[in-house]
């Protein structure tokens, strides 16, 4: 019994998190279109490093790969939002 349960709770997981993930990019779009001169944060390095992060704890501790990537970008996203870049003038694009 207990065992379906944790079953379930490993195939739902993943979705459960890239479910979160669409969410926290929409709200961020959404924010994004009302502060145009805002400075930016390291949202996308924070998902790349969680992604890299994650596929490494879910390889290691068992064959979870997936799990691990979703939760990964999840909580890279969170602590890379969290973190405010400083001057965003440096990198304009132009080389």
């Amino acid at each position: 019994m207990m065992g379906d349960v944790i079953d379930f709770i490993k195939a739902a997981l993943p979705w459960v998190a890239m479910g979160l993930l669409l969410a926290v990019f929409a709200v961020r779009n959404a924010h994004r279109k009302k502060e145009k001169d805002k400075s930016g944060d390291y949202g996308t390095e924070g998902m790349c490093l969680g992604m890299c992060l994650g596929t490494a704890i879910g390889t290691s501790i068992g064959n979870n790969i997936g799990l691990g990537i979703s939760l990964g970008m999840l909580i890279g996203l969170a602590v890379g939002t969290s973190i405010k870049k400083e001057n965003d003038d440096d990198n304009d694009g132009s080389i």
